[in-house]
């Protein structure tokens, strides 16, 4: 039987995935693609909107996503889904989450410095700029 050895993990700096069968792995974070079926699990200490790329809508075809505000504040905004709708705003504050529904654009406003956790499957992740964003 073959043992990993135990360690810390710094979560700022990668990202944990949990594979089908069960193994979990630390990694490089990424924002899109990923293996199919691999969950991401990535934490980020953001300073500003650029952090978040909160220029940009951000959609997860394959799963839900759970945004968790660690730290912080943050506004997790929802593209409406009818033209001429008003977007849809979560304000998230130290230890609570949302859970964006599976295909949903969204996207991210920060209200202060934050710690946040995404877990998400990062397969077909798609990334578009916003209009109002020039």
């Amino acid at each position: 039987m073959t043992t990993t050895p135990l360690a810390a993990l710094d979560l700022f700096a990668s990202a944990l995935q949990i594979h089908p069968g069960g193994d979990v792995r630390a990694t490089g974070r990424r924002m899109a693609g990923g293996d199919p079926g691999v969950w991401q699990i990535a934490t980020f200490h953001v300073e500003s909107d650029a952090d978040v790329h909160a220029d940009h809508w951000e959609m997860h075809p394959e799963a839900e996503e759970a945004v968790c505000c660690l730290a912080g504040g943050v506004r997790l905004h929802l593209r409406p889904v009818e033209p001429g709708a008003a977007e849809s705003v979560v304000r998230l504050t130290a230890g609570t989450a949302a859970i964006v529904p599976r295909g949903r654009w969204h996207r991210l406003e920060l209200d202060a410095p934050s710690d946040l956790m995404s877990i998400t499957l990062r397969s077909g992740t798609r990334l578009e700029r916003r209009a109002e964003a020039g």
